[in-house]
């Protein structure tokens, strides 16, 4: 999968798209450490769109911060459909935001098993209406590279479902 799946003309289309129709977006992010959030801020007047987001990076920050069940995390671990749903839930709260992307994952090179391993990337979008999609990915390739591809990914993800959204 290219890492220019989701480029600087689609980052300004997102933002024009929101900005348009008076919308914000937030992220939850846990294995790419923050990347969405930089690459929303590498557009000059991101703050109309984008009041902020949380690295929940440990399992602690996921309960304490967006209210991720302990149950969910014993039951189902911090990379699954289930942990993504409740920090999409969270976040979107949390920064009353019209639009989010939650992602936990496990970027390696440590840290996989053979039921989820390395490259293993839960994404999650949703809008304040609780319409979501919540996808298990499986990316190749360095750590950073994984963290790029999911990155990108949610962020393209983010872009369809906004404008399938907005144009309803």
């Amino acid at each position: 999968m290219s890492q220019h799946i989701f480029n600087h003309r689609d980052m300004e289309i997102l933002q024009e798209l929101l900005r348009k129709n008076k919308k914000t977006i937030t992220c939850a992010e846990s294995c790419t450490g923050g990347l969405v959030a930089s690459m929303i801020t590498k557009i000059s007047g991101s703050s109309d769109i984008f009041n902020g987001s949380i690295v929940s990076y440990s399992n602690l920050i996921k309960h304490r911060e967006l209210n991720v069940q302990n149950s969910t995390l014993e039951n189902y671990g911090a990379v699954s459909i289930e942990t993504v749903n409740e920090m999409l839930e969270g976040v979107i709260k949390k920064f009353e935001a019209n639009f989010a992307i939650a992602i936990s994952g496990i970027a390696g090179p440590k840290g996989g098993s053979t039921n989820k391993p390395v490259g293993t990337v839960v994404i999650g979008i949703c809008d304040d209406k609780a319409h979501k999609i919540v996808e298990v990915y499986h990316f190749k390739g360095s750590r950073e590279e994984v963290q790029q591809q999911a990155a990108n990914r949610s962020l393209k993800e983010i872009l369809k479902f906004i404008q399938k959204t907005l144009d309803n």
